[in-house]
Order: structure tokens, then sequence, then C-alpha cells
């Protein structure tokens, strides 16, 4: 359930990517944005996604919290390879619908696999965000660690904040810090202790969104 300050956000333009989601208002005056999307097999409104934009509103960051397009066209299972494009088409339609409003610095975010799509996304188009924040990046399917998804890593000049859990089994903490030597941007790597993919907090781990929330401050907006 959203919470009373998430505003509803819908847009279907046609001939544009559809953008459906939640606005999470920072204090008036703020003009830095997130785009805050969710992985493979969920939603936008998953418990940590919006924990997480209450605490980046919190922080100044006016947060939407949205669905990709595969999972506005089907309410449950996960994307085909043939949805990639559409996606990254979405998150572009809501990095430029929230620039239309807020003048300042825009973040992509995303768990998963739409973290994956949203750092294609920047490697593709280095100019759309000044940064990117990736939880439980999937660095390979499970147990198949050959199969790297790290083709456009060498190609991203976004800073980019990786959060990911120890007990991760789409790539572990070591496998991550080798990865992310082929980025030319700045980077960094935060490893949740515990934590498997998807960063899911339970009652006893309901300091992971704060400790996410404070690393993203301290890397990208303390400066």
């Amino acid at each position: 359930m959203t919470t009373l300050k998430a505003e509803s956000f819908v847009n279907r333009e046609s001939g544009e990517a559809a953008v459906q989601g939640f606005l999470h208002r920072a204090a008036p005056g703020a003009q830095d944005f997130l785009v805050l999307t969710h992985g493979a097999g969920g939603n936008c409104d998953s418990p940590l996604l919006i924990v997480l934009a209450d605490g980046f509103a919190a922080n100044g960051l006016n947060t939407l919290r949205c669905n990709l397009p595969y999972r506005q066209r089907k309410p449950t299972g996960p994307p085909s390879p043939s949805d990639a494009k559409q996606d990254q088409e979405g998150l572009r339609r809501a990095v430029a619908l929230m620039r239309k409003e807020f003048r300042r610095r825009a973040y992509l975010a995303g768990s998963s696999y739409g973290g994956r799509q949203a750092s294609m996304l920047a490697a593709a188009d280095p100019k759309l965000a000044d940064g990117l924040l990736l939880l439980s990046y999937p660095l390979h399917p499970p147990g198949r660690p050959a199969q790297l998804r790290t083709a456009h890593f060498p190609a991203l000049q976004t800073p980019a904040l990786f959060i990911s859990g120890t007990k991760d089994s789409f790539g572990s903490i070591e496998e991550l810090e080798s990865a992310i030597k082929l980025i030319p941007a700045s980077t960094k790597l935060i490893a949740i202790e515990g934590a498997a993919h998807g960063l899911s907090s339970k009652s006893k781990h309901n300091e992971w969104p704060q400790r996410i929330v404070a690393e993203f401050v301290d890397f990208f907006l303390a400066k």
C-alpha cells in the first residue's frame, strides 16, 4: 500500500512509452529527482521500494517509484528479452517527464532487472542521468557465472553506486568487485551482510533501507 505522501502518477501519451507509478515529493523547493523501479518478478509496490522512496524524499529527492512498461502490460510474471528496449524507453520517458517539473540533478535507480535496464540506458545515453543506484545488480544467472551481464560496462560514463547482499546468488561481492572495474566512471560497491537477492528487508533487518539511503546521500549528495 502506498503512503499518504505518494501521489498517483500516470502518463500514457500516444506514441510514447507509458509511465505509471507514484511520486514521493520532497520538501517544497527541492529540485533533484530520482526515478526508482523494480526487479523482474516484482512491481513498484514492493515494501523495499516504498520505504526507499520515502527515505529519498525525506533527504531532498523527489522520487518517482514506477512500474516498467512490461509490468504495466501484465500484472505478474517476468519480462521477456524482447521487453528490454521498451522498458528502457519507459525509464527514459520517466526522466523526461520528471524534468518538466524538477530542474536540477537526475538519478536513476533500480532493483535487479530494473537496475540493469537503467545502467544499459545510461551507457547508451551518458547525459540522461547524473548518477545510478543499482540494487542487487544481476551480474549473472544463478549458477552460471560465465554468463556475465557486463557488455555495456566499458561504455558507462555515469557514476554508479552498487548495493548488493553477501548472499546474492546472482553475483558474489567478489565477482561484482571485479566486474565494476570495467566501468570508467566513479563507482562504489556496498555489501549488505546477510542479504539475499532483492535486499528484502525483514523486520530484524529494518536498517537496510536506511543504510541504502544514507549510502546514496553520502556518495551523490554530500559532495
